[in-house]
């Protein structure tokens, strides 16, 4: 049977371990990883594959012994307890073989736990675990974490306490990294609060999450939001060497402008307007950003918006002629003069 969005986040967190198997496939093969490493675990334990209770059995392995995974399912173990039989990285091809495999079995027999990417409504393999009374296909979508995902997460990290803020913060990253790099900031996180009993904050979260180039970039436009004009060059040095296109420089940089716009302008004044922000900032980025909008004037940050306009539409004329980072950067230096005014 197949499985819905609703009932895959209950379906992970507690396993039907009198299931023949499941099938989890997906785009995002880091998604596909964590997600089956959550599920064998919670079939087996944490000592399951210490105790040899999980046959891992790679696609390639099993086209050239197809008795391989039938004969994983009705082995039996050493050490007593549920078993997994696990093939990874399946394919359409392998659907005779993993039918085979679950036609015989029985219960007490070693669960049959399949991984495989991104596959289509004719799948073999989809169409065979959609089908069966005893077996789950589960799809895996490159959405961002759910709430209740993120919460699933923080408890496996060992993280109870945390306020509303934090957890906005951590929405907020969540939707900004791969899996991977999540689960890792919320282990490190973990790590960094263990012997605290303080809820966790916005602050810390921020200190804990990866530096990406995204957040370097994002360093350019708070040089020239706070007038820091000897700066420019070293940072443009290093974006550059980084690969990043100027054209996208000035498309991130009216991003940022524009939200300095938005809390400057916002009746109340930028303290209400920064609070009205969606999505929300949080942490050090909220502060600072609070800062640099009380900073400028109204007319400042329209005079920078233009400036930037005007240099990406000189960038994409088919008469220009001079360097593009070249020129960026000297919009850049015009703009953080603007500051000073």
């Amino acid at each position: 049977m197949k499985l819905n969005s609703r009932d895959i986040a209950a379906y992970f967190r507690d396993p039907d371990r009198s299931a023949a198997g499941a099938l989890l496939y997906g785009e995002d093969a880091m998604r596909v990883a964590l997600k089956r490493q959550e599920l064998v675990a919670a079939l087996i334990g944490p000592e399951g594959e210490a105790e040899m209770r999980l046959a891992r059995i790679a696609a390639a392995d099993l086209r050239k012994d197809s008795a391989a995974l039938l004969d994983a399912v009705k082995a039996q173990g050493f050490f007593p307890g549920p078993r997994v039989a696990f093939v990874e990285d399946a394919t359409d091809g392998l659907a005779p073989v993993i039918k085979t495999a679950l036609e015989d079995w029985r219960e007490g027999d070693a669960q049959i736990i399949v991984t495989a990417g991104q596959l289509n409504a004719r799948s073999a393999l989809r169409k065979l675990f959609e089908g069966h009374a005893r077996a789950y296909a589960v799809p895996l979508y490159n959405n961002p974490p759910t709430r209740a995902e993120i919460e699933a997460e923080l408890t496996r990290a060992g993280l109870r306490e945390m306020g509303r803020d934090a957890m906005a913060a951590l929405e907020a990253l969540a939707r900004s990294l791969t899996p991977g790099d999540f689960r890792q900031t919320l282990e490190k996180t973990a790590l960094y609060k263990r012997g605290d009993d303080t809820p966790l904050t916005p602050d810390e979260v921020a200190l804990n999450a990866p530096a990406t180039i995204e957040a370097e970039i994002d360093e350019i436009y708070h040089v020239l939001a706070e007038g820091r004009t000897a700066d420019i060059a070293p940072v443009m040095q290093r974006l550059a060497g980084q690969g990043v296109a100027p054209v996208t420089l000035l498309i991130m940089g009216e991003r940022h402008f524009r939200t300095l716009y938005a809390i400057a302008s916002a009746p109340g004044g930028p303290a209400q307007g920064i609070g009205k922000l969606r999505p929300p900032i949080f942490g050090p980025r909220r502060d600072r950003m609070l800062r640099q909008a009380q900073a400028w004037s109204i007319e400042g940050l329209e005079q920078a918006l233009r400036l930037l306009m005007d240099t990406d539409l000189t960038l994409r004329s088919a008469a220009q002629r001079a360097p593009a980072m070249a020129l960026v950067e000297r919009a850049f230096v015009r703009l953080a003069y603007l500051y000073r005014r």
